[in-house]
This record gives structure tokens, sequence and C-alpha cells, in this order.
């Protein structure tokens, strides 16, 4: 195998392409911004605002309370600056963290107590993890051996890490663990093709964000991939009586999850992030024996990356046996306590792998976080969140207009698929709309499942922005993506998801008895 070149550099030139501790995360680049960028910066601000304006002062709705309408209007008026950033995505947060508190939305106890949550703790112990594996060389040394085994092109680069997901879905069902595990590679793979937070370019933008729709898409396809799912299956079977098996599950989820990640895949890497020739490869003088010559320099394993190693295949070791936790030790260790315990043993004076001033912790994101969580909660706390879904649903009125079954359905698992955007939460989703289908559905005189069951194969479709689940906000910390990134890749992918949905819903789910039978009237 042979890599093509971008230019020459010199040994200082690829020391520093793979030294990760020269690119913090925590340090705010600034970006070049493209012409279009630049008018979504001026357009943006005064746009929130107007938006702000209509929502806070129309007359209040039947329905939702005035902290309700005012958590809409402050939500709507951060979801805009975000998607157009007038201001940076932080900054944004702590205006919206004021809004709510100074004009009565939410109390500032609640809206100051989501630094508490567990989610930030997760992204304090996940970015020392990381640090550690950047800091002892085990994630540039298990890079080099992946762009040697796979990659001689970017596309083959991407698909190793698409296999690589497949793989680690079903072992760790916690998506922000898996984008842990795998965040050091993405980012000494994207150095070596070029992509840094002060270069980003489409390699790195497609990297990245197909990762994140593997995460999260490979985790619909089990019903142990995710707490929403057991809850959405619980629930299916209270409310209608029909039992959902794991097989159920894997038989209808899993190829509409495979076949999606195909096509995340081919439109990523050749339509939607369309790479320059000099993107397509490797940009390292001398090809692939120049990173041999770098792997056989590092030598065997050293001691301190020994042990790195074998911190981080604990914490793995403790995220995928979580469910045995209780039986093997008499109590449970969290997702959370486990990235805090690994990141104690990595800190720990004298014995650990690095010290705190080592540790790479983007605190700019931890405060985007902490904003984009205290808007998603209040929605939720005010009740204006399922004001919403009811709005929509009566709006549609399904059971007044008794609408052929595949419409209802196409409705149904769009709705379910697309509110992702504005609820934080997998399992608030589920514990709204679930019951809702069901009953709809009921109504409509089909059964619950035939509808309920495919809507849930959505809940972890979390792609379209960052502060959508912890894995986005993760990986949006690299400065390698923008929100409207996230935004236009995600929201493509899920309308093609929505439509593969459709058509499995018409074909193979009828075979498999999640949909009503062939020959079953309508």
């Amino acid at each position: 195998m042979d890599f093509q070149t971008k230019k020459d550099m010199s040994k200082k030139d690829f020391a520093d392409l793979l030294d990760l501790e020269k690119a913090r995360l925590s340090e705010i680049k600034e970006k070049t911004l493209s012409k279009t960028d630049r008018w979504l910066n001026y357009l943006g601000l005064p746009l929130g605002i107007i938006i702000f304006s209509l929502i806070y002062f129309m007359p209040t709705p039947d329905g939702l309370q005035i902290s309700g309408q005012v958590v809409l209007a402050c939500f709507a008026l951060a979801l805009t600056w975000w998607l157009t950033e007038p201001l940076p995505t932080h900054v944004t947060s702590m205006v919206l963290i004021c809004l709510l508190v100074i004009l009565g939305g939410w109390d500032e106890k609640n809206v100051l107590g989501v630094l508490g949550l567990d989610v930030i703790w997760l992204n304090v112990g996940a970015f020392i993890m990381c640090s550690v594996l950047v800091v002892t060389g085990v994630a540039k040394r298990v890079a080099v051996i992946l762009i040697l085994k796979f990659g001689k092109s970017a596309m083959s680069a991407v698909f190793a890490f698409f296999l690589v997901q497949a793989v680690l879905a079903p072992l760790i069902p916690a998506t922000a663990a898996r984008t842990v595990m795998t965040l050091p590679l993405m980012l000494l793979v994207a150095a070596i093709f070029g992509a840094s937070s002060q270069n980003p370019n489409n390699f790195g933008r497609f990297l990245l964000l197909h990762n994140l729709h593997g995460i999260s898409i490979f985790s619909s396809a089990y019903i142990t991939g995710s707490t929403c799912n057991i809850v959405a299956a619980g629930l299916i079977f209270t409310l209608s009586g029909h039992r959902i098996y794991y097989t159920d599950w894997m038989f209808g989820a899993l190829p509409v999850a495979i076949v999606l990640m195909f096509l995340s895949w081919y439109i990523g890497g050749k339509i939607i992030f369309r790479m320059t020739p000099e993107e397509s490869v490797p940009q390292v003088s001398g090809g692939a024996e120049a990173l041999r010559d770098e792997l056989a320099k590092m030598g065997p394993w050293r001691y301190e990356e020994m042990k790195a190693g074998i911190v981080f295949l604990v914490v793995i070791f403790l995220w995928i046996t979580d469910r045995w936790h209780v039986a093997m030790f008499g109590f449970e260790i969290s997702l959370v306590i486990t990235a805090i315990l690994g990141a104690v043993i990595a800190l720990w004076p004298k014995a650990g792998m690095i010290n705190w001033n080592k540790a790479d912790i983007p605190w700019h994101l931890l405060i985007f976080s902490a904003g984009a969580y205290a808007g998603g909660l209040s929605l939720n706390e005010t009740d204006s969140a399922r004001w919403l879904v009811n709005q929509g649903f009566e709006r549609l009125d399904l059971v007044g207009r008794q609408p052929n079954f595949w419409v209802f359905y196409t409705i149904i698992v769009a709705f379910m698929a697309y509110a992702g955007y504005f609820f934080t939460s997998k399992t608030m989703r589920t514990l709204i709309f679930i019951p809702f289908v069901v009953i709809l559905a009921l109504e409509l005189g089909y059964e619950a499942y035939w509808v309920a069951l495919p809507g849930a194969f959505t809940l972890c479709w979390v792609i379209g922005l960052p502060f959508n689940a912890k894995p986005n906000l993760i990986l949006y910390a690299t400065g390698q993506f923008s929100v409207l990134d996230n935004f236009w890749y995600g929201f493509i992918i899920k309308t093609l998801g929505i439509i593969l949905l459709v058509i499995f819903g018409m074909t193979w789910f009828r075979f498999i008895g999640i949909t009503p039978p062939f020959g079953y009237v309508f």
C-alpha cells in the first residue's frame, strides 16, 4: 500500500501532526468564517430576538402556563443563536441561563443545578480518560496501526470506524462510553488526513459526524442499546399487552440501522462533505513507510502505555458488565462513577499517568451543555414540551380524519424522529410519545405495536444538534464541525431513515410481524 501525499514535510512537521497535546480541546480556536457563515452571524442575532419577542409577547395559549411560554421564547432564541452562531455557543448558553431565571421561566436553584447533572460529570471523566490515552501515546499507537491497515483512502478509513461502532454497539450500550473510547483515535486519524480544530476540513467533519451517526444509530438496533429502548418496549407491553422480545427489536431495527449507516457513509463522503483529492489521502510525506517508521520508533509498549491501557480496559469492563454489578460486587457502579474512578486513578499522584495540567477539559463545552440542558429540562418541567406535542397531534386530528394506515404510520415515525431536535432527554421523549402513539393507534382500530415499535426505533437517532445527546457534545468539543454541519448532515440522514422505515414497514416488517400482515385490508 502506498499513500499519495499533499506536500513534503519535515520530520518535525510530521511529529507535530501526530502530537495531539499541541491541539488541546480546551483552547478555543478562532474560526475562519465563510461568506455564508458571516451572513448567518449577521442575521442570526436580530432573528433570534424577533422570534423571542413573537413568542414572549403573544397572548398565552390555552393549556400553556406563563412560565412555559417564557421557556419556549427563551429556548427559541437560544436555538436560533446556536444554529447561526452570532455569539459563541457557550455565551448563548449563559444568556439562556440568565433569561430563564430573570424572566421567571425556571427557578435559579434548578437552572444552576444543571452543572451537577450526571452528563456534566460524565464529560469531565470522559475528557480526563481521553487525555490519558493521548498523553501516554496509546491513542497515537493504535491510530497509526489503524491507518496502516485501513487508511489507503478517506472512505476506507471512515469505513473502518463504521465497523468499529457496529461491533461496539451490542457490547457497550452506553453511547458516551463508546464515544470516549474512540474519540482519541478519531482525532489522530483526522490529523493524519490534515484535519484539526485549527484547520478543519471535510474529512474531519465527515469522520466525526459519521462516527456520531454510528454511535447513535447502532444503539437503535438493540433493545438493550439504550434505556429509552427498554422503557419504550415496557410501555408498549403495559399499554397494549403486546410483549416486545429482544429478537423482535433486533430483527426489525438492525437491518434499518445497517442500511442507514451505509447511506450515511456514502452520502457523507461523496456528497455532503465531498473531499478534494488532497483531503482524500493521508497528509504524510513518505506514505505508509513513514508511518511504519513512526510505529517502529515507538518500540514495544512502554510501562506508561500499558498502565493506561489496563486502566482503560478496567473502565470498559465495568461499563460492559454494569447489569451484573450487583451480583458481582453487591452494589452497582454507574457509567458516570466508573468514568470518575478512571479519572481518579489516572490523576493519582506518582501512581497515575497524568497530572491536572495535562487533563484537557473543554470547560466552554460544559457551559454550553449546562445551558442546553437547562433549556431542555425547563421545557419538560413547565409542561411546555407536552403542550407542543398535544398541539401537534390536535392539529393533525388523526382520529377525526381516519387516515389510511400508511399515512398514519409515516406521520408518527416522522414526528418521533424529528422531535429529537427539541427534547434533550431520550427517556423523557419516550415517556411523552409512546403513550400518545399507543392510544391513537388503538382509537383508530390498529394494533398499537404496528406503529409504536417502528416509532421507537427512531428514539436513539439523536444526530441533529450538539445538545441532543452526550456523544454530540463530546465530539462538538473538537471544533472540527459546526452546529450547522451537525444539523444538515443529521437532518438528511434522519429523513432517509424515515423513508427507510416506511419502505421496511411495507415489506420486511410485515414479513416478521411488526406491521400489518400481507393481505390486511386497510
